[in-house]
This record gives structure tokens, C-alpha cells and sequence, in this order.
């Protein structure tokens, strides 16, 4: 039965947000007792395919895919074999340049109001003042943003899907890193300055549709930022030390 609905959830017959019919229905359906059906849907939660709400108001409804889960598996995976976050950033830094080479090549005029707007968000927060905000967080939330757009509109799924994986995990690390004392730094302002820049640029070339310079400019934006991301926080420390 668990087979069953999954195959359905990843043919798209069951949509995020649907809700799946009544557990009466279900069993009727598949001709199941109530304990199987609750088996299947607990399988179903684990993978984060449903999530099921209690009581009388209660039944399941499809989720919404999230790059996360897969990262916490995939995570746990790379945890078992010493990865650092360093082999983990240098993956990232291989997937996410192409992914802005190829969005040069495929970007709509949504995709270029969606950059913008991001960096419009960016740009009022540094506005706002340095002494109020942004905080860390909001910061980083905004930047990975601009890094999932490059990665969801590059018109490659498999890419786009991977390199999101990696870069749940990098963020994980940062996230850390930043609560580690990254705010300190008498340098961050003007580092939030040239990251608006940098973000700037690469939202001219994939204007212009220069798939060359937006891969070159891209990896390039990625190993300075590796030199702050890992300012604090040593290059080889391993991800069971990050996702704990």
C-alpha cells in the first residue's frame, strides 16, 4: 500500500497540499486493516512524503518536496564515511557555476524580476543599518535564496536537485559557523557590500545570456566566499561535528 500512493505522490497523481481520502475509504480501497494503513502512512512520514494530522479534524495530506530531508539522509551518509565540509563545499563549487552557466542559456524574464528581487531585499536590510540588521540569519537566509534561484531555474533537474542537497549541507555548517562569532568580524559590512555586487554582476550576464561568464564569474564569487565561510571554522571539520 505504502508502494502504492508513493508512486502516486512521484507521478504527481497526488499533488502537495491534496489530502488523502479518509482512512475508512483507504482501507476499504486497498482491503487493508487499520493497522496496515497506519503502517503504510508512518512509512510514508518518514520519508517525508505525508504528514498526518490526529483526530477528529485530522487525516493526511501530500507534502511538499524539501531539499532538507534529503540532505539530512544524504548527510548522515557522508557523516558514516569522515566527509569534511570542506569535500563537500568543493562538490558544491563544481555543481552551482554550471548551474548559472546553463540559467544564462535558459533564464525567462521572471527568473531575472525573482534575482532582483532577492537582491532589492538584500539591499534593504544593509540599508536598514549594520547595528540592527541584518542579523546573521535573516542575511543567510536571503543569500541562499539567490543560491536556490540559480539552482531551481538552471533547466536541469538532476543538477538542480543535487546541488540544492549541497548546499542544505553548507548551510547547516554556516549557520553553526555564524553562531560561532562570524558578527564579530569588523569586516562583515563591507562584505555584505561586495556579495550585492557580485550578485549584481552575475544577474547582468545572465541578462545578456553569457553562459561562459556567468559560470566563470559564479565559481569565482564561491571560492572567495569559501574564504569567509570558513574564516572561523576550520575547512576540515567533518559533518558529524555539524549535523551532531
Amino acid at each position: 500500500m505504502a508502494s502504492h500512493l508513493r508512486r502516486r505522490i512521484v507521478r504527481g497523481e497526488l499533488r502537495a497540499g491534496e489530502t488523502l481520502p479518509s482512512e475508512i475509504h483507504l482501507m476499504e480501497q486497498f482491503k487493508v486493516s487499520r493497522p496496515t494503513l497506519r503502517e503504510a502512512f508512518r512509512i510514508l512520514e518518514a520519508e517525508s512524503l505525508i504528514g498526518v494530522r490526529r483526530g477528529s479534524r485530522g487525516g493526511a495530506q501530500v507534502l511538499e518536496p524539501d531539499p532538507a530531508v534529503a540532505a539530512r539522509h544524504i548527510g548522515l551518509l557522508l557523516q558514516m564515511q569522515g566527509t569534511t565540509i570542506q569535500d563537500v563545499y568543493e562538490a558544491r563549487m563544481v555543481t552551482e557555476p554550471a548551474c548559472a552557466g546553463l540559467l544564462a542559456k535558459v533564464r525567462t524574464e521572471q527568473d531575472l524580476t525573482d534575482l532582483r528581487d532577492v537582491v532589492e531585499r538584500l539591499r534593504t536590510l544593509v540599508e536598514a543599518g549594520f547595528e540592527q540588521v541584518p542579523d546573521l540569519a535573516t542575511w543567510s537566509r536571503s543569500t541562499y535564496r539567490f543560491h536556490e534561484l540559480i539552482m531551481q531555474r538552471c533547466g536541469n533537474r538532476t543538477l538542480a536537485i543535487q546541488g540544492a542537497v549541497l548546499a542544505e549541507i553548507v548551510d547547516t555548517h554556516l549557520q553553526g559557523a555564524l553562531a560561532r562569532g562570524l558578527r564579530g568580524s569588523a569586516s562583515v559590512p563591507e562584505r555584505f557590500q561586495k556579495t550585492l555586487r557580485s550578485y549584481k554582476k552575475l544577474i547582468q550576464l545572465v541578462e545578456t545570456q553569457n553562459s561562459a561568464g556567468a559560470e566563470k564569474h559564479w565559481r569565482r564569487h564561491m571560492e572567495v566566499a569559501a574564504q569567509y565561510i570558513f574564516l572561523h571554522d576550520p575547512v576540515n571539520t567533518p559533518l558529524v561535528d555539524i549535523f551532531g
